[in-house]
Protein backbone atom coordinates (compact mmCIF):
# COMPACT_ATOMS: atom_id res chain seq x y z
CA UNK A 1 0.00 0.00 0.00
CA UNK A 2 3.11 2.40 0.65
CA UNK A 3 4.48 3.12 -2.95
CA UNK A 4 0.31 3.12 -4.15
CA UNK A 5 0.01 5.88 -1.54
CA UNK A 6 3.05 7.86 -2.59
CA UNK A 7 1.82 7.38 -6.33
CA UNK A 8 -1.11 8.97 -5.43
CA UNK A 9 0.07 11.84 -3.76
CA UNK A 10 2.34 12.31 -6.88
CA UNK A 11 -0.62 12.31 -9.23
CA UNK A 12 -2.83 14.49 -6.61
CA UNK A 13 -0.73 16.77 -5.56
CA UNK A 14 0.37 17.60 -9.60
CA UNK A 15 -3.37 17.50 -10.86
CA UNK A 16 -4.26 20.09 -7.77
CA UNK A 17 -1.70 22.47 -8.76
CA UNK A 18 -2.79 21.75 -12.54
CA UNK A 19 -6.02 22.88 -11.44
CA UNK A 20 -5.62 26.31 -9.74
CA UNK A 21 -3.52 27.23 -12.29
CA UNK A 22 -5.16 26.02 -14.96
CA UNK A 23 -8.44 26.53 -13.69
CA UNK A 24 -9.50 22.88 -14.78
CA UNK A 25 -11.52 19.93 -13.19
CA UNK A 26 -9.52 17.91 -11.15
CA UNK A 27 -10.50 15.05 -13.63
CA UNK A 28 -8.93 17.36 -17.13
CA UNK A 29 -6.10 17.61 -14.33
CA UNK A 30 -5.43 14.43 -14.09
CA UNK A 31 -5.31 13.40 -17.49
CA UNK A 32 -2.76 16.37 -17.79
CA UNK A 33 -0.53 15.41 -15.14
CA UNK A 34 -0.63 11.50 -16.37
CA UNK A 35 0.58 12.80 -19.87
CA UNK A 36 3.13 15.26 -18.40
CA UNK A 37 4.67 11.74 -16.56
CA UNK A 38 4.42 9.58 -20.15
CA UNK A 39 6.42 12.63 -21.88
CA UNK A 40 8.89 12.45 -18.75
CA UNK A 41 8.62 15.58 -17.33
CA UNK A 42 7.75 14.73 -13.82
CA UNK A 43 8.04 11.06 -12.40
CA UNK A 44 7.52 9.35 -8.99
CA UNK A 45 10.61 9.49 -7.14
CA UNK A 46 12.78 7.06 -5.12
CA UNK A 47 10.74 3.77 -6.42
CA UNK A 48 9.24 2.03 -9.56
CA UNK A 49 5.46 1.42 -9.28
CA UNK A 50 4.81 -2.10 -10.85
CA UNK A 51 1.47 -2.28 -12.87
CA UNK A 52 -1.01 -2.87 -10.14
CA UNK A 53 0.15 0.30 -8.37
CA UNK A 54 -0.25 2.39 -10.89
CA UNK A 55 -3.61 1.45 -11.77
CA UNK A 56 -4.63 1.39 -8.06
CA UNK A 57 -2.93 5.04 -7.55
CA UNK A 58 -5.05 6.40 -10.63
CA UNK A 59 -8.21 4.45 -9.88
CA UNK A 60 -8.07 6.31 -6.72
CA UNK A 61 -7.35 9.78 -8.22
CA UNK A 62 -10.29 9.43 -10.56
CA UNK A 63 -12.32 8.33 -7.80
CA UNK A 64 -11.87 11.69 -5.95
CA UNK A 65 -12.94 13.39 -9.24
CA UNK A 66 -15.87 11.43 -10.14
CA UNK A 67 -16.99 12.22 -6.48
CA UNK A 68 -16.56 16.05 -7.50
CA UNK A 69 -18.03 15.45 -10.93
CA UNK A 70 -20.76 13.30 -10.09
CA UNK A 71 -21.56 12.73 -13.61
CA UNK A 72 -23.63 9.80 -14.16
CA UNK A 73 -21.14 8.41 -17.18
CA UNK A 74 -18.58 8.84 -15.09
CA UNK A 75 -18.75 5.75 -12.69
CA UNK A 76 -16.17 2.76 -12.48
CA UNK A 77 -15.90 -0.90 -11.58
CA UNK A 78 -15.04 -1.85 -7.97
CA UNK A 79 -11.69 -3.52 -7.97
CA UNK A 80 -13.43 -6.80 -5.97
CA UNK A 81 -15.51 -7.28 -9.44
CA UNK A 82 -12.86 -6.89 -11.54
CA UNK A 83 -10.50 -9.30 -10.33
CA UNK A 84 -13.53 -11.62 -9.75
CA UNK A 85 -14.32 -11.33 -13.29
CA UNK A 86 -10.76 -12.03 -14.24
CA UNK A 87 -10.65 -15.15 -12.36
CA UNK A 88 -13.52 -16.34 -14.44
CA UNK A 89 -11.77 -15.33 -17.37
CA UNK A 90 -8.75 -17.45 -16.30
CA UNK A 91 -10.95 -20.30 -15.75
CA UNK A 92 -12.87 -20.12 -19.17
CA UNK A 93 -9.60 -19.25 -20.70
CA UNK A 94 -7.07 -21.58 -19.23
CA UNK A 95 -5.44 -23.60 -22.27
CA UNK A 96 -5.05 -20.21 -24.37
CA UNK A 97 -3.21 -18.79 -21.98
CA UNK A 98 -1.12 -21.34 -21.59
CA UNK A 99 -0.37 -21.06 -25.20
CA UNK A 100 1.99 -18.57 -26.88
CA UNK A 101 -0.75 -16.71 -28.66
CA UNK A 102 -2.31 -13.41 -27.13
CA UNK A 103 -5.91 -13.22 -26.55
CA UNK A 104 -7.63 -10.28 -27.63
CA UNK A 105 -10.49 -8.98 -25.17
CA UNK A 106 -13.32 -6.51 -26.50
CA UNK A 107 -14.72 -4.18 -23.58
CA UNK A 108 -17.05 -1.84 -25.24
CA UNK A 109 -18.34 0.10 -22.21
CA UNK A 110 -14.31 0.89 -21.58
CA UNK A 111 -14.92 4.11 -19.82
CA UNK A 112 -11.42 4.91 -18.26
CA UNK A 113 -10.59 1.07 -18.70
CA UNK A 114 -9.86 0.14 -15.01
CA UNK A 115 -12.05 -3.19 -15.48
CA UNK A 116 -10.10 -4.10 -18.86
CA UNK A 117 -6.67 -2.86 -17.10
CA UNK A 118 -7.51 -5.04 -13.77
CA UNK A 119 -8.38 -8.26 -15.94
CA UNK A 120 -5.34 -7.91 -17.85
CA UNK A 121 -3.01 -7.45 -14.64
CA UNK A 122 -4.60 -9.85 -13.27
CA UNK A 123 -3.91 -12.32 -15.68
CA UNK A 124 -0.73 -11.00 -17.29
CA UNK A 125 1.06 -10.78 -19.97
CA UNK A 126 -1.31 -12.73 -22.20
CA UNK A 127 -4.28 -10.75 -23.44
CA UNK A 128 -4.68 -7.62 -26.05
CA UNK A 129 -7.16 -5.18 -25.48
CA UNK A 130 -9.78 -3.94 -27.36
CA UNK A 131 -11.86 -0.67 -25.73
CA UNK A 132 -14.78 1.70 -27.35
CA UNK A 133 -15.49 4.70 -25.35
CA UNK A 134 -17.96 7.94 -26.74
CA UNK A 135 -16.48 9.94 -23.80
CA UNK A 136 -13.61 11.91 -24.68
CA UNK A 137 -12.01 12.31 -21.34
CA UNK A 138 -12.96 8.52 -20.18
CA UNK A 139 -11.00 7.58 -23.06
CA UNK A 140 -7.86 9.66 -23.11
CA UNK A 141 -7.36 8.67 -19.37
CA UNK A 142 -7.26 5.18 -20.32
CA UNK A 143 -4.95 5.53 -23.04
CA UNK A 144 -2.71 7.56 -20.58
CA UNK A 145 -3.14 4.81 -18.24
CA UNK A 146 -3.19 1.84 -20.55
CA UNK A 147 0.54 3.20 -21.59
CA UNK A 148 1.59 3.83 -17.89
CA UNK A 149 1.00 0.27 -17.43
CA UNK A 150 2.83 -0.82 -20.43
CA UNK A 151 -0.66 -2.51 -21.50
CA UNK A 152 -1.63 -3.08 -25.55
CA UNK A 153 -5.12 -1.53 -25.75
CA UNK A 154 -6.33 -0.55 -29.10
CA UNK A 155 -8.74 2.24 -28.62
CA UNK A 156 -12.00 3.44 -30.63
CA UNK A 157 -14.05 6.67 -29.73
CA UNK A 158 -17.56 6.11 -30.69
CA UNK A 159 -20.86 5.37 -29.98
CA UNK A 160 -20.15 1.49 -29.36
CA UNK A 161 -23.84 0.64 -30.71
CA UNK A 162 -23.23 1.54 -34.01
CA UNK A 163 -21.03 -0.29 -36.22
CA UNK A 164 -17.37 -1.03 -35.30
CA UNK A 165 -14.40 -1.43 -37.09
CA UNK A 166 -12.55 -4.13 -35.28
CA UNK A 167 -12.27 -7.50 -36.11
CA UNK A 168 -14.03 -10.67 -34.46
CA UNK A 169 -12.36 -11.11 -30.95
CA UNK A 170 -12.04 -13.88 -28.47
CA UNK A 171 -13.65 -12.54 -25.55
CA UNK A 172 -16.14 -10.30 -24.31
CA UNK A 173 -15.96 -8.51 -20.67
CA UNK A 174 -18.40 -5.79 -20.05
CA UNK A 175 -20.25 -3.72 -16.99
CA UNK A 176 -23.06 -2.76 -18.87
CA UNK A 177 -24.44 0.29 -18.97
CA UNK A 178 -27.75 0.27 -17.80
CA UNK A 179 -30.81 2.59 -18.49
CA UNK A 180 -32.49 3.32 -21.94
CA UNK A 181 -30.95 4.39 -24.83
CA UNK A 182 -31.95 7.51 -26.56
CA UNK A 183 -31.18 7.05 -30.58
CA UNK A 184 -34.43 5.03 -31.58
CA UNK A 185 -32.61 5.19 -35.31
CA UNK A 186 -29.82 2.87 -34.32
CA UNK A 187 -31.84 0.64 -32.08
CA UNK A 188 -34.46 -0.31 -34.67
CA UNK A 189 -31.34 -2.41 -36.07
CA UNK A 190 -31.33 -4.79 -33.44
CA UNK A 191 -33.21 -7.91 -32.78
CA UNK A 192 -34.01 -6.98 -28.38
CA UNK A 193 -35.39 -3.33 -30.10
CA UNK A 194 -38.67 -2.36 -27.98
CA UNK A 195 -42.47 -2.66 -29.64
CA UNK A 196 -42.77 0.50 -27.79
CA UNK A 197 -40.71 3.20 -26.40
CA UNK A 198 -37.11 3.22 -26.08
CA UNK A 199 -34.61 -0.56 -25.69
CA UNK A 200 -32.51 -1.03 -23.01
CA UNK A 201 -28.93 -0.31 -23.62
CA UNK A 202 -27.79 -2.91 -21.49
CA UNK A 203 -29.86 -5.17 -24.12
CA UNK A 204 -28.09 -3.86 -26.98
CA UNK A 205 -25.00 -3.79 -25.33
CA UNK A 206 -25.21 -7.64 -25.42
CA UNK A 207 -26.32 -7.68 -28.69
CA UNK A 208 -23.85 -6.02 -29.99
CA UNK A 209 -21.27 -7.91 -27.98
CA UNK A 210 -22.43 -11.48 -29.40
CA UNK A 211 -21.92 -10.21 -33.17
CA UNK A 212 -18.72 -9.30 -32.29
CA UNK A 213 -17.14 -11.88 -30.78
CA UNK A 214 -15.98 -15.00 -32.04
CA UNK A 215 -18.00 -18.40 -32.70
CA UNK A 216 -17.23 -20.22 -29.47
CA UNK A 217 -15.85 -17.25 -27.58
CA UNK A 218 -17.40 -16.39 -24.19
CA UNK A 219 -18.58 -13.17 -22.69
CA UNK A 220 -18.88 -11.80 -19.46
CA UNK A 221 -21.56 -9.41 -18.36
CA UNK A 222 -21.85 -7.90 -15.17
CA UNK A 223 -25.39 -7.32 -15.59
CA UNK A 224 -28.69 -6.32 -13.09
CA UNK A 225 -29.63 -8.86 -10.99
CA UNK A 226 -33.29 -8.77 -12.08
CA UNK A 227 -31.84 -8.37 -16.10
CA UNK A 228 -34.77 -11.09 -16.98
CA UNK A 229 -37.75 -10.01 -14.94
CA UNK A 230 -38.55 -6.59 -17.33
CA UNK A 231 -40.86 -6.14 -19.18
CA UNK A 232 -38.45 -6.72 -22.10
CA UNK A 233 -36.68 -9.48 -21.35
CA UNK A 234 -38.66 -11.94 -24.09
CA UNK A 235 -36.68 -10.34 -26.38
CA UNK A 236 -33.69 -10.83 -24.95
CA UNK A 237 -34.12 -14.38 -23.69
CA UNK A 238 -34.93 -14.99 -27.16
CA UNK A 239 -31.64 -13.46 -28.85
CA UNK A 240 -29.50 -15.36 -26.28
CA UNK A 241 -31.65 -18.56 -26.58
CA UNK A 242 -30.63 -18.53 -30.34
CA UNK A 243 -27.20 -17.23 -30.47
CA UNK A 244 -25.53 -18.51 -27.22
CA UNK A 245 -25.38 -20.94 -24.44
CA UNK A 246 -25.83 -20.15 -20.71
CA UNK A 247 -22.68 -20.95 -18.82
CA UNK A 248 -23.12 -19.16 -15.13
CA UNK A 249 -25.34 -16.68 -13.61
CA UNK A 250 -23.14 -15.52 -10.18
CA UNK A 251 -25.24 -13.20 -8.11
CA UNK A 252 -22.51 -10.68 -7.13
CA UNK A 253 -22.51 -10.06 -2.88
CA UNK A 254 -25.24 -7.61 -1.42
CA UNK A 255 -22.38 -5.21 0.60
CA UNK A 256 -20.70 -4.48 -2.92
CA UNK A 257 -23.89 -2.07 -3.51
CA UNK A 258 -24.91 0.82 -1.66
CA UNK A 259 -28.58 0.30 -3.01
CA UNK A 260 -30.20 -3.14 -3.43
CA UNK A 261 -32.29 -1.70 -6.77
CA UNK A 262 -28.34 -1.41 -8.82
CA UNK A 263 -27.12 -5.16 -6.99
CA UNK A 264 -25.63 -6.89 -10.15
CA UNK A 265 -24.82 -10.37 -11.40
CA UNK A 266 -22.14 -12.16 -13.54
CA UNK A 267 -23.54 -13.64 -16.53
CA UNK A 268 -21.28 -15.76 -18.63
CA UNK A 269 -22.44 -16.81 -22.05
CA UNK A 270 -20.81 -18.92 -24.91
CA UNK A 271 -21.38 -17.79 -28.58
CA UNK A 272 -22.94 -21.00 -30.15
CA UNK A 273 -20.64 -23.02 -32.78
CA UNK A 274 -20.57 -26.44 -34.36
CA UNK A 275 -17.75 -27.91 -32.30
CA UNK A 276 -19.28 -27.14 -28.61
CA UNK A 277 -21.99 -28.30 -26.57
CA UNK A 278 -23.81 -26.54 -24.06
CA UNK A 279 -23.10 -26.85 -20.42
CA UNK A 280 -24.51 -29.79 -18.36
CA UNK A 281 -25.58 -28.16 -16.00
CA UNK A 282 -25.66 -23.89 -16.03
CA UNK A 283 -23.50 -22.74 -12.91
CA UNK A 284 -26.25 -21.15 -10.30
CA UNK A 285 -24.10 -19.72 -7.19
CA UNK A 286 -24.07 -16.33 -4.93
CA UNK A 287 -20.40 -14.84 -4.11
CA UNK A 288 -19.84 -14.77 -0.01
CA UNK A 289 -18.74 -11.94 1.52
CA UNK A 290 -15.29 -11.11 0.23
CA UNK A 291 -14.43 -10.90 3.39
CA UNK A 292 -14.69 -14.10 4.03
CA UNK A 293 -12.11 -16.01 3.44
CA UNK A 294 -13.46 -19.48 4.07
CA UNK A 295 -16.43 -18.78 2.33
CA UNK A 296 -14.57 -17.54 -0.77
CA UNK A 297 -12.30 -20.35 -0.93
CA UNK A 298 -15.42 -22.72 -0.78
CA UNK A 299 -16.80 -20.74 -3.45
CA UNK A 300 -14.11 -21.00 -5.93
CA UNK A 301 -13.84 -24.96 -5.15
CA UNK A 302 -17.62 -25.21 -5.98
CA UNK A 303 -16.80 -23.20 -9.19
CA UNK A 304 -13.28 -25.48 -10.15
CA UNK A 305 -15.74 -28.50 -9.18
CA UNK A 306 -18.31 -27.20 -11.63
CA UNK A 307 -15.73 -26.89 -14.40
CA UNK A 308 -14.45 -30.27 -13.90
CA UNK A 309 -18.11 -31.98 -14.19
CA UNK A 310 -18.82 -30.40 -17.90
CA UNK A 311 -16.06 -31.58 -19.28
CA UNK A 312 -17.22 -35.33 -18.22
Amino acid sequence: MENIEKLFSFIDEYAENIAKEHELTYLDSVLETLNTWLDGEVKPVGFEPSKEEIRKAIQLTLLKGMRQSAQPNHQMTPDSLGLLLGYFVEQFYGKEFKSNNKMIVLDPALGTGNLLLTVMNLVGDKIKGVGVEIDELLIQIAASSAELEKQPIALYRQDALENLMIDPVDAVICDLPVGYYPNDEIAKEYEVKAQEGMTYAHHLFIEQSLKYVKDGGYLFFLVPDHIFESEQSALLNKLITQKAWIQAVIQLPDELFSNKAHAKSLFIVQKKNETDKPVKEVLLAKVPNMKNMKALELFFAKVQKWKKEQKG
